[in-house]
């Protein structure tokens, strides 16, 4: 089914970098989340009424909730498609996280409320009805929203989506929380126990929940995020496969809405080829990573001296004490000045943001220490950098 669907209404559903297609996925993924979801709360809220069951209207308004979330996410996805203009030069892509975050809201808004009608239950308890017809069509809500949630996973690891896969997640939780409707139904006509209201608070809890981690999700990229490993792998690696480019560094990424990033970085060059062949270099790479990866980078040369083996053989020498301190740490721009007495070395040591002030400090010291020790002569002079990467957890 989902792949039909795709095939149908997404136009060349294979080239997922364009726009034009990310976008119709978007769409796509709206229409069949708001016909889906009013279809279940129409249901939903026509049983709860039967049943007098705050935990089955409670999970119908959600499913109301989730068709307006859904309504609201279309608006998003054309704002968001909408081309760069004179006061928005890198587009308008960021209004997808915008209304993500606005659907977030509304579905905390509705489990608060519904947290308050259950505890009210509590107060003053409403007998309940059991037909077995309406767990039958609970049981089908549940299909449903599992089949939503697969529906919106898939789409949002096609098209990279982190508001596809938060949707999925809050999909496969109202699919939890109908079940739960159902065990208390069950309980009743088994037990004649009304746990309806208990099972309201945690229904609401969860909603509210889901909706606080839509949030989170849709504040990271809209505060800015680290460069995430597979990206900064394919960036650097894709700048570093062209002749005339010996090492990258200083990686830093703008996100402007999903498919939309703009990045810089500093590419190493040789110093005894001229600047013109270099900069004809790096033109082509910042055209060819925009027409292939669709990324508008900016590349800032750096020469450095290949022909100095005294140079390459001390850089090595403080690589691996750099490494032998922390895989994780790297160093670059690494420079030397020779004197009489004392030789300098010069270079930027990038180090994770975890790193504290005091560590930094104390890397320092052991790192100058060390290399003291393989020559008197040695005294380094560095500059310690945060690296832009996603820590590996």
């Amino acid at each position: 089914m989902t792949d039909f669907l795709i095939k149908y209404f997404v136009k060349n559903y294979k080239e997922t970098g364009k726009l034009s297609v990310r976008t119709a996925y978007g769409l796509l993924a709206s229409v069949v989340g708001i016909c889906c979801n009013i279809f279940l709360f129409a249901i939903k809220f026509a049983i709860g009424m039967f049943l007098h069951s705050i935990s089955v209207v409670a999970d119908s308004f959600n499913n109301l909730s989730d068709a307006g979330s859904s309504i609201i996410s279309f608006a998003g996805v054309k704002m968001a498609s909408k081309p760069a203009d004179e006061e928005h030069p890198f587009g308008h892509g960021r209004m997808e996280y915008i209304t993500a975050l606005i659907v977030a809201f509304l579905i905390i808004e509705v489990g608060f409320t519904f947290l308050k009608d259950a505890i009210g239950k509590i107060k003053e308890p409403q007998e309940m009805q059991f037909q077995l017809w309406t767990v039958v069509v609970l049981l089908l809500s549940i299909g449903v929203k599992l089949w939503l949630s697969f529906f919106n996973k898939k789409i949002g690891k096609t098209i990279h989506s982190k508001v596809m896969m938060a949707t999925a997640t809050d999909s496969m939780g109202d699919a939890v929380l109908t079940f739960t409707t159902v065990v208390s139904l069950v309980v009743y006509k088994v037990t004649g126990v009304n746990i309806d209201a208990f099972v309201g608070i945690g229904v609401s809890l969860l909603i509210m929940w889901a909706g606080i981690g839509i949030a989170r999700d849709t504040l990271e990229p809209l505060m800015g995020e680290a460069v995430p490993t597979e990206m900064y792998q394919e960036i650097t690696s894709y700048v570093e496969a062209y002749d005339g480019i010996l090492g990258t560094h200083d990686l830093i990424v703008h996100n402007y809405g999903p498919g939309r990033s703009m990045a810089s970085v500093h590419a190493e060059v040789s110093n005894s080829v001229d600047i013109e062949v270099s900069h004809e270099i790096i033109d082509k790479i910042e055209r060819d990573i925009l027409k292939d990866l669709g990324l508008f980078l900016v590349i800032h040369m750096d020469p450095i001296e290949t022909n100095n083996e005294q140079l390459e053989k001390i850089k090595q020498q403080v690589q691996d004490v750099v490494h032998e301190l922390n895989l994780a740490f790297s160093i670059h721009d690494f420079r030397m000045v020779v004197g009489e007495k004392q030789i300098n070395l010069i270079f930027d040591l990038v180090v994770p943001l975890s790193c504290s002030k005091e560590a930094k400090k104390e890397i320092c010291q052991i790192l100058r220490k060390k290399m003291h020790e393989i020559d008197e002569r040695y005294q380094c002079v560095i500059q310690v950098e945060n690296s832009f990467v996603a820590e590996e957890k």
